[in-house]
């Protein structure tokens, strides 16, 4: 069953450039409300719980890395169909193969620094949310 809402981060490196503001226009230009919303950095245990299921793959390590290197904008947004919707609005992980005007088209450096993360499920989104906001923090 698809819900009305999904998670995203705005990763390191699209805070460390000044993307956020952007990212942010970008997000609320498309038709989703912002109903979570906060500055926060991962610290080495959360990026590894986080990205559990990636622990076996040889990029685990840099990924941990990676996610701890600075601060992210976690956020939980709202639209119909959000799920689907954000991950169009985001592009392929590879920003060379996003399609023209996505997040990681215009922002991402890299696969491995590509700005920003999308819920790929609806339960994923529910897991996600709920890793960083406590249900007092969403409105």
């Amino acid at each position: 069953m698809a819900t009305n809402r999904t998670f995203t981060m705005l990763k390191p490196d699209a805070v460390e450039k000044g993307h956020v503001g952007a990212i942010l226009e970008k997000i609320n230009a498309s038709g989703f409300r912002i109903v979570a919303m906060k500055l926060t950095q991962m610290t080495k245990n959360d990026a590894e719980t986080f990205y559990a299921i990636h622990k076996e793959r040889p990029f685990f390590g840099e990924l941990v890395e990676y996610m701890t290197r600075g601060p992210i904008v976690a956020a939980i947004l709202e639209k119909d169909n959000a799920v689907e919707d954000f991950r169009t609005l985001i592009g392929a992980t590879n920003p060379a193969e996003a399609a023209e005007g996505t997040i990681r088209k215009l922002y991402a450096a890299s696969i491995g620094e590509n700005a920003v993360h999308g819920s790929d499920s609806d339960d994923n989104a529910l897991i996600e949310s709920t890793f960083h906001f406590s249900g007092r923090e969403m409105f």
